[in-house]
């Protein structure tokens, strides 16, 4: 359940950021003029290696959509995806090694190394 506030009702959010990650999505806002006034989006799909794998997408708030907001930035996620996704956190690493952005999922039985796949 959410209301028309941009943060999430329920006692766990469906998913969050770290600092590291907030800092990542501001600054690709303020680089791409054309996501102004949009938000993340992040949502499971069939496929990768191990099954599902996550995507990442600057998008407009949907009627069904959860919103939770943390360090500053709202991400949206659908329904379905949330299902699968619920408490995991979105991380940033700009390491040589293993950068970019990683989802932590508690409810994946299995990830993928690269953090983009995980079997429900």
């Amino acid at each position: 359940m959410t209301t028309g506030t941009p943060t999430e009702t329920l006692s766990e959010p469906v998913i969050s950021v770290t600092e590291s990650a907030a800092g990542q999505i501001k600054h690709l806002l303020v680089e791409n003029p054309e996501n102004a006034g949009k938000h993340l989006r992040v949502y499971v799909e069939q496929g990768g290696c191990s099954g599902m794998q996550y995507g990442m997408v600057f998008d407009e708030k949907r009627a069904d959509d959860l919103l939770t907001e943390t360090h500053g930035v709202c991400v949206l996620v659908d329904a379905i995806s949330a299902g699968h996704i619920r408490g995991s956190v979105v991380d940033f690493s700009d390491g040589l090694n293993g950068g970019g952005f990683k989802i932590i999922n508690p409810k994946a039985r299995q990830s993928c190394g690269c953090g983009k796949s995980f079997e429900a």
